[in-house]
This record gives structure tokens, C-alpha cells and sequence, in this order.
């Protein structure tokens, strides 16, 4: 065996015995491993191996049961991997580290055997030093290529090669196109970036959030046009700390482009703009975009700052609702970069809230022997394992007790989570059927209200004539995005025009608060808003 697999060979060597902490197994599956009864089982198992190696055990995972080396696929290595996280988190323990190989030569390696290293303790202390930032642009302007590039560290290919690490669906890869918000991350230390290895394996995402002393989540959304609902999702239902908007060099600012920027302004988000794809164009065309891209913001009464021309540290100094920091960037050539490395390294957290615990759910999913998952932003507060919370309000209205089970950030397991991180939390009490996005999280005692109406103080952006009373657009609001109408006082609202309305949801109520922004949208027609008071509860 070559030296490469000392590890392997060490764990084989050692063997599976009893009072020993190597464990050998083949593979692990939701269905099988996490049913009631075996989880149990085999969750005494790992602690028994945790305290047998002291705190450390050894899991070679690819293997029979007598050490032969069998060899999985990379799918079922990567689900023996999620098993085996879920099965440490159940015995207070974690997932230190994993090494594989390959089982075969030549091109008949397509099997996996690995060494997973897990010790006793949680993995890390939840902190405020993490950034969530959300991209918009154009389609084919290269937004999850350039944040593809920025989460690896790695050079496009110039066929958006590093785009697939944040493809969510398999005919988003087949079209080159994304129809669903994806998440990337990446962090710094003391010694700069600290990047993924291998973007599509979880246990990378993993370390990373082990790993940095920073963190930076990308929430990337949707250029094309038909599913501008989902980005203004990204962009309005995520707690954002900033936003980037892409441009290419080879088109320059489109009409979505402008409409992304108008979201981005409205919902008050300091935004970075960055152009990218200037490898295609020549150095006069970059100077030539930047210089349209500026006369849109200033179009949008914002003041745009040339990172080129005034430096980092400057933009780091403006940055605001109104200055719009402007990066030229290149995935191919990597320039621009590490200028968005430094920005990203130092630009001050701004999305979180103070306050009691509340996370808007985005995303729900069931996993064997877990349950119910709720994920998203976590609003305001933190949230622990173990937390009495309520989720609602259903479609009765009521608010259903649950506990949290627990927590999962990029992949890993955290005991508790603070405001601006994107997280999964897997409750009790709830069926993954009963939860639905727009739902909130809240603790026990807050006693919530379901709000069916609204007053609020509204902007009408673009509309072909006027808002009359009873006009009913989508509504986006944190997670909510619900067809709603608008009441406006004295009967109607012109483009450009500033008033009060009565908003209320058309098919159910949701959690609502004065104070929160709302985006409304129907065709060509958009408006934002900020709740001013609550005047219908059920």
C-alpha cells in the first residue's frame, strides 16, 4: 500500500477488537441506520469507541466488517458521511477530520474507502463575526461563477467551470442557468482565505466553518428574468448584510440589472458592484461599463466609489446605503479577487438584530431519524439546542409548540447559532408536512399574533398608471411572499408616489412586525414599503 494510505493502512492494522475505538463500516444509510432502534444502538457504539481512544475514534467507512476493502461510490460515501455526522452529534461528539481514496486502477478507481476521525466536544463557538452577502445580476453575467471562484480559490476555465459548486438542481447544470437560490462559504484566519478543497463534498463546507476565525456566506440568486420572484426571496428573505451585484464587462448594465439594483437600494443593503467577465473585453470597455455603471447609481441617487482608484481601505470607510464601492473582476485571470478578499476579510457585520430569538423559515426538509427541518437566517438572537420555541403560524392561525433537536451551519453540526447565520435546525413536535416557508420561529413565552392586515407607509418604484384600492400584487416580506392588496388612503398612488395603505394578505396571515421592509411586485410594477402599524390579527 502506498504511503499516501499510512492512515488506511494504521486503522486496518489496528483492527476492529472490542474496548478498541476503530470501527469498520461498509456504508451508513438514512433509511437503515437512522431508523428507530438502530440509531440508538448505534450511537452507544460511537460513544463507546470515543472513550475507549480517550476521546478519539476511528471510523473506516468502505470496508467489511473483517477489514477487506470493499469500496462505496462517492454518493454513498458522502451519505455514510451525513450518517456518521448525525450519529456523532447524538453522542456529544464531532467529525475532526476525513481522508479518502480510491479503490481500483486507472479508470476502474470509481470506489471510495475513507478514515473518519471524530472526537468528544462540540466543533465550535458560535460568534458575531460572520457576514451574509446576497448577489443579483443578469443572467450569464457570472454571479455563482465569480462566487465559485471566490469560495475555491480556483481559476474559471471560462466556461463557468466553477459555477457548478453552488448548483443546487440537475437542469440548472444541463442549462447553465440557476432557478433556485444556492449557498457558498468560505473564511479567513489569521493567515488569509481559508477556501474549500472540494466545493461538492459536504465535509469541506464543514471545515471551513470549523476552521475560520471569519465567515462568508453567499446566498446567490437568480438572473433570469421569469424567476425574479425567487431573487427578490434571496434578497428581501435572507438577513443580508450586503449586497453584490454583478455586471458583465462584454454587455454592461441591462434592464435587469437595474431592477436587481432597485431592489437592492430599496430594501436599504449596502451593495458592492462588481464587473466581471473583463478578461473578454478590452481595458477601454472595463473603463467604459464602470463608467455606465456609475450613471445608474447616480441615476439611483447613490455616489459611486471606484475601488480602483480610491483603494480598499477607503471603500471600507463609505460603504453605506448611499456609497457603492465598484470592484472589476475576472473569474479567468482571478483579477479583482483578492480585492473582494479584502473587502469581504473587513467589512463590519450589519444584518443582525438584538433582541430575543427569530428565524423566517425559507426552506424545510425531512431527514430519516431526525425529522422535521427548518432552515434560514436567523433573524435576531441566537438559538441553542435543546431551545422551547414556536413555529407559525399555521394555516389555522395557532402557533405550534417544538423544541430544537439541533443545528447544522454549512453541513456542520454547532450546539447554538447567532443572528446572521444561515442554518438548519431540526425540531420536535412538527411534521415537515405542517411547515412552511414564511413561517417564523420565535421563542415560547413571545406569544405571536397572526396578522391577517397592515398599515404601512409605501413607495410606488414603476407601475404603467396609477395603484387603485384593492390592487394585488406579491408581497415579499423576510420569507413571506403571498399576493396581498393594497388599500391606499385617498383611493390611489401614482409612479413615483409616496403614501399610506392598508395591505392585507389575501389567502392567510403571517408574523408580522412594524418596523419590517417589504418589497410588492406584479409584472412590470414594483414598490417597497415599510410596516407602520398592525390593524387585522386572527
Amino acid at each position: 500500500m502506498s504511503a499516501d494510505r499510512a492512515a488506511l493502512q494504521r486503522a486496518l492494522d489496528r483492527g476492529e477488537r472490542e474496548g478498541g475505538s476503530v470501527e469498520f463500516k461498509e456504508r451508513l444509510t438514512r433509511t437503515t441506520h437512522l431508523a428507530d432502534g438502530r440509531l440508538e444502538s448505534l450511537v452507544a457504539q460511537l460513544r463507546h469507541r470515543i472513550l475507549s481512544g480517550d476521546g478519539e475514534a476511528t471510523y473506516v467507512v468502505g470496508v467489511t466488517d473483517n477489514g477487506g476493502i470493499a469500496g462505496i461510490s462517492p454518493a454513498a460515501f458522502s451519505e455514510s458521511m451525513d450518517v456518521l455526522s448525525l450519529l456523532a452529534d447524538e453522542a456529544g461528539a464531532h467529525i475532526d477530520d476525513v481522508e479518502t481514496w480510491g479503490v481500483g486502477d486507472g479508470a476502474d478507481a470509481d470506489g471510495l474507502v475513507g478514515v473518519a476521525t471524530l472526537r468528544e466536544g462540540s466543533v465550535l463557538e458560535a460568534d458575531d463575526d460572520h457576514i451574509v452577502v446576497g448577489t443579483a445580476g443578469h443572467v450569464d453575467h457570472g454571479k455563482s461563477t465569480l462566487v465559485g471562484s471566490l469560495v475555491t480559490g480556483s481559476a474559471d476555465d471560462g466556461q463557468g467551470g466553477t459555477r457548478s459548486f453552488l448548483d443546487v438542481r440537475p437542469h440548472e447544470m444541463e442549462r447553465g442557468l440557476s432557478a433556485d437560490l444556492s449557498y457558498g462559504v468560505y473564511g479567513f484566519d489569521e493567515d488569509g482565505p481559508v477556501r474549500m478543497d472540494n466545493p461538492h463534498r459536504k465535509s469541506d463546507r464543514a471545515e471551513i466553518v470549523k476552521s475560520a476565525n471569519r465567515l462568508v456566506s453567499f446566498v446567490d440568486t437568480v438572473g433570469h428574468e421569469p424567476w425574479l420572484r425567487t431573487t427578490i426571496r434571496g434578497l428581501v428573505g435572507q438577513k443580508l448584510d450586503y449586497g453584490l451585484l454583478v455586471v458583465a464587462a462584454d454587455d454592461g448594465p441591462t434592464r435587469t440589472t437595474r431592477e436587481h439594483l432597485g431592489i437592492l437600494l430599496a430594501t436599504e443593503l449596502p451593495t458592492i458592484v462588481a464587473i466581471t467577465k473583463t478578461d473578454m473585453v478590452s481595458g477601454e470597455r472595463v473603463d467604459e461599463v464602470e463608467r455606465e455603471v456609475e450613471r445608474v447609481l447616480r441615476n439611483a441617487d447613490r455616489t459611486p466609489l471606484s475601488v480602483g482608484r480610491h483603494g480598499v481601505a477607503a471603500a471600507i470607510d463609505e460603504i453605506s446605503e448611499q456609497v457603492v464601492p465598484i470592484v472589476a473582476t475576472s473569474a479567468v485571470t482571478k483579477v479583482g479577487l483578492d480585492t473582494l478578499d479584502e473587502l469581504f476579510e473587513q467589512l463590519p457585520k450589519t444584518g443582525a438584530e438584538e433582541g430575543a430569538f427569530s428565524m423566517y423559515v425559507d426552506r424545510t426538509y425531512n431527514v430519516t431519524g431526525v425529522g422535521a427541518v427548518a432552515s434560514g437566517t436567523i433573524r435576531s438572537g441566537g438559538v441553542e439546542a435543546g431551545d422551547e420555541l414556536v413555529v407559525g403560524p399555521l394555516a389555522d392561525g395557532t402557533f405550534r409548540p417544538v423544541e430544537v433537536r439541533s443545528i447544522e451551519m454549512h453541513y456542520h453540526r454547532v450546539d447554538e447559532a447567532a443572528a446572521g447565520r444561515i442554518v438548519g435546525i431540526a425540531l420536535k413536535g412538527i411534521r415537515e408536512s405542517d411547515l412552511e416557508r414564511g413561517m417564523v420561529l420565535l421563542p415560547r413565552e413571545s406569544d405571536p399574533a397572526a396578522v391577517r392586515e397592515f398599515e404601512a407607509e409605501v413607495m410606488v418604484l414603476n407601475h404603467p398608471t396609477r395603484i387603485d384600492d384593492g390592487y394585488e400584487p406579491v408581497v415579499h416580506l423576510e420569507t413571506v411572499s403571498e399576493t396581498a392588496s393594497i388599500h391606499p388612503e385617498g383611493g390611489q398612488l401614482l409612479p413615483g408616489d409616496t403614501g399610506v395603505a392598508r395591505v392585507r394578505f389575501k389567502f392567510r396571515a403571517y408574523s408580522i412586525e412594524e418596523g419590517q421592509r417589504f418589497v410588492f411586485r406584479e409584472g412590470r410594477s414594483k414598490g417597497v414599503g415599510t410596516v407602520t402599524g398592525i390593524t387585522g390579527v386572527e
